[in-house]
């Protein structure tokens, strides 16, 4: 019979979608983390987990995504569990759609990037928000309109409140709209989504006339950035709760570090194979991820997988270009972390520093860490710039920052805490080192 498992708790009273999760397991991989993590995506997005069905396999099949004996083992488990909806591990194509819809008559077909894309539209909070996730949404529903649409006709579909997971959608977006209308909204939403870069770096370039340095939490999703974030703050302004993707929208608070200030930005986590839809519709975001002098990589000491976790991260960083930027490493939740998990962690990212954001266990460590990452680095000079070289003042901003200005006959007395490596660029002008 069939090797499905069951899976998650069946909650009393709670009316929710009921699902199997369906995945494909190469011959020498263990597939517990991407499994045991799509249960974890379901359950954010209200629906319950209650059987797998798992298949080995070198690749997907690329018409069914599973074989014809398992494709028949995933109809019994629908079936015997009271399931309408499979969620499958892994993008399926238009072709698998359209296929899958057909064999599977009157469930729903929902796969990772969409369960995660739901995720996100049930997040957002803010318009621009908004804006980002219907955006992904729609571009990656456009190639998959047909097979969408005929799913969508046989289960009634037609919103949040009748479809449930896999067509909910903070926009306009309608899964009988044609074509050309979803292209002319992706077009419309590009644009808006433009506006908003450009806004974000006009904020960005205002923060950095105002001289402070930058850090940016990054890490796997229900990491503890958020948390972090209002420890080091003194607050709980930040949204903090154990749910995946919590944090959408960056949120950048002011934050004392020895005798100065940085501005620490809160960014939207990571995971496995971070859609690309996301990545690009989530690119103004993202900026303030380029655009930092540091990261601070949070690491869940508590995880079973804690460096497949960060390397995923670290996957998602290099296609953002910032690989390489300086990068300081924490491993969060270090206080409910098992004696086994700690050791592993350890052993596996000896860089890392324990640290739990919740009882502020290695915070001060963490501190000076950032302190001399981003203080200690930098030359205090005196500046006397002619007015006619007022540039140099703004790569003293980019390079540093400006403690005073004081605008004299003479020229421009400034106090610039500034990169060894430019310091022969302002040499000239300076009046003391």
């Amino acid at each position: 019979m069939s090797e499905y498992i069951e899976v998650g708790l069946r909650r009393e009273g709670l009316e929710a979608e009921r699902a199997v999760i369906v995945g494909t397991v190469r011959q020498r991989e263990d597939g517990r983390h991407s499994l045991r993590e799509m249960a974890d995506l379901a359950r954010a997005a209200g629906v319950i987990p209650v059987g797998i069905v798992v298949q080995r396999r070198e690749a997907p099949h690329q018409n069914t995504f599973l074989g014809k004996g398992k494709l028949e083992e995933l109809k019994i488990a629908l079936a015997e569990l009271d399931a309408s909806v499979a969620l499958f591990d892994g993008d399926l194509s238009p072709r698998q759609v359209r296929t899958l819809v057909d064999i599977l008559e009157g469930k729903k077909i929902v796969d990772r990037t969409e369960l995660i894309l739901d995720i996100f539209a049930q997040h957002a909070r803010t318009s621009e928000g908004k804006l980002q996730v219907e955006l992904a949404q729609l571009s990656y529903l456009l190639p998959r309109l047909t097979g969408r649409g005929k799913m969508m006709d046989r289960i009634g579909g037609g919103g949040a409140a009748a479809g449930g997971v896999g067509v909910r959608g903070p926009g306009e977006t309608k899964l009988e709209t044609d074509r050309r209308r979803l292209r002319a909204r992706i077009a419309r939403l590009r644009e808006e989504l433009k506006e908003v870069r450009q806004r974000r770096d006009l904020e960005r370039h205002s923060r950095r006339k105002g001289g402070l340095q930058t850090v940016a939490l990054v890490g796997y999703t229900n990491a503890g950035k958020s948390t972090l974030l209002n420890a080091l703050a003194g607050s709980q302004e930040v949204s903090a709760h154990d749910r995946l993707f919590e944090t959408l929208d960056p949120t950048v608070r002011k934050v004392r570090i020895g005798d100065g200030e940085v501005l620490v930005s809160d960014t939207v986590g990571f995971i496995k194979d971070l859609p690309q839809a996301l990545v690009e519709a989530f690119r103004a975001t993202l900026e303030e991820v380029v655009e930092a002098d540091l990261l601070v990589h949070v690491v869940e000491a508590s995880s079973d997988f804690p460096l497949t976790e960060r390397q995923s991260t670290e996957a998602t960083l290099e296609e953002l270009g910032v690989e390489t930027k300086p990068t300081i490493v924490v491993l969060n939740k270090w206080d409910i972390a098992t004696p086994a998990q700690r050791a592993d962690a350890l052993e596996k990212m000896p860089d890392g520093l324990p640290l739990s954001a919740l009882t502020g266990e290695g915070l001060d460590q963490l501190r000076e860490m950032i302190a001399d990452r981003i203080f200690r680095r930098h030359i205090p000079l005196t500046l006397l710039l002619p007015y006619s070289r007022l540039d140099l003042l703004n790569v003293a901003r980019e390079h540093g920052r400006v403690l005073d200005e004081d605008y004299r006959e003479d020229g421009l007395h400034a106090e610039v805490e500034v990169e060894e490596a430019v310091v022969p660029n302002l040499r000239q002008f300076v009046a003391t080192e």
